[in-house]
């Protein structure tokens, strides 16, 4: 092993980091993510554990890392010294200076300004905060904690510490939603001035709590159509007030992509740390432990806590690409495609992709294949259609 820093701007062929800390306040009733309530637990062992499991994957690691994301959870619940701490090892491990991006994510009123500044000081530079909505009826029923007045003052800690880009989390859909409280939202968001919203419709996971009352009748969905309306208002709205939707639920000011969830967009390669957390290298995929108690004991066993791996083929990869890359305004490119998987996409879709072009569904240009706004509203549909039909040429497994 080395101790040498791993400089993003040695090498081609980079890479993004993800470290999943899956504490929270509380868990949400339509979360499902791995993530467990912090409580009066103790920390420590998980962020020894995700020191180590850090220090495994990125020690002689050749694919360099260009990026890197905290997720959960919440990674800013986490005690300052055990937030530090874990900052700190990164540091230690890459050049976070180097980083085209370093991404936290944080919801209203965990960012104090001793948390802030750390943040800062460890080199974070964009922070995405969960704010959902800013009605409180609409957050009791996704069972959050915080108010909508705290959504404003942790957006301006984050500033005077200079955090140098901000990400707001919205989501439509949400039962007893109107088309003027969202679009309220959407309003008190872009006045706060964030360089990044993302707008999700709400959806009904297996195994959530949303998902049980919905099944036992104590949780009506929004309506179909409302929030049809709401997506088509989203739109609207963002793209008047200066964000280009670069991704079905993304938008942003110019140059404020979030650069780390393009490689995933992008399928490209990207290293996992934490419980349940994924990754995907040289055409490999593995999956962690999704529990904090067998996480710390397959570390410390065995170094690492990885409990599925695959091994992704051209088949699998086609799905994965028009799965991933149609959900971005640019859409897909025709000549990645054609360089991992030997074929043109244009010729592998057929008459599929004729008929969704007749429908109004998709655009075809000499570079990309891509939805229409009318396709990005049935996008599950068109992407399912154009994965179905795909096939590889006679060649060798792409690597990743």
């Amino acid at each position: 092993m080395t101790d040498e820093k791993l400089i993003p701007s040695q090498l081609a062929g980079l890479c993004g980091l993800y470290v999943h800390v899956p504490f929270c306040e509380t868990k949400c009733g339509y979360c499902d993510f791995y993530s467990v309530a912090l409580n009066d637990r103790n920390p420590t062992p998980l962020v020894q554990s995700l020191e180590r499991e850090l220090r495994g994957r990125l020690h002689g690691n050749s694919t360099p890392v260009q990026t890197v994301f905290f997720g959960g959870g919440t990674p800013t619940i986490l005690p300052s010294g055990e937030l530090a701490r874990l900052l700190r090892t990164l540091n230690e491990l890459i050049d976070v200076r180097g980083l085209e991006e370093f991404s936290v994510e944080a919801n209203p009123a965990t960012v104090d300004d001793e948390k802030a500044e750390l943040l800062v000081t460890a080199g974070v530079n964009r922070v995405s905060m969960g704010a959902q909505s800013f009605f409180p009826e609409e957050l009791a029923t996704l069972e959050r904690l915080h108010s909508p007045e705290d959504i404003a003052p942790s957006v301006a800690t984050l500033r005077r510490h200079g955090v140098r880009q901000i990400n707001l989390d919205l989501i439509f859909g949400i039962p007893r939603q109107t088309l003027e409280t969202w679009t309220q939202s959407l309003a008190r968001a872009i006045d706060l001035e964030p360089d990044h919203i993302a707008c999700y419709g709400l959806t009904y996971e297996p195994g959530t709590r949303l998902t049980a009352m919905r099944r036992h009748g104590r949780m009506t969905p929004c309506d179909e159509d409302l929030e049809a309306d709401m997506f088509l208002a989203t739109m609207d709205t963002l793209e008047a007030a200066g964000y280009g939707q670069y991704e079905i639920s993304n938008y942003a000011k110019p140059g404020c992509e979030c650069k780390h969830n393009l490689l995933y967009w992008r399928n490209e390669p990207y290293i996992g740390v934490g419980p349940s957390a994924a990754g995907c290298l040289h055409g490999r995929r593995y999956k962690n432990v999704a529990d904090i108690a067998g996480y710390v004991r397959l570390i410390d066993r065995d170094g690492h806590a990885e409990v599925e791996s695959e091994t992704i083929d051209a088949e699998m990869l086609i799905t994965e690409m028009v799965m991933m890359q149609l959900r971005l305004s640019d859409g897909l490119s025709i000549a990645a495609f054609r360089e991992r998987i030997g074929v043109d996409p244009r010729d592998s879709f057929g008459d599929t992709l004729t008929r969704l072009v007749d429908l109004g569904f998709v655009t075809v240009s000499q570079t990309h294949i891509a939805l229409t706004r009318s396709g990005r509203l049935v996008a599950n549909t068109v992407i399912a259609d154009l994965a179905s039909v795909a096939r590889p040429a006679d060649l060798a497994l792409p690597v990743l």
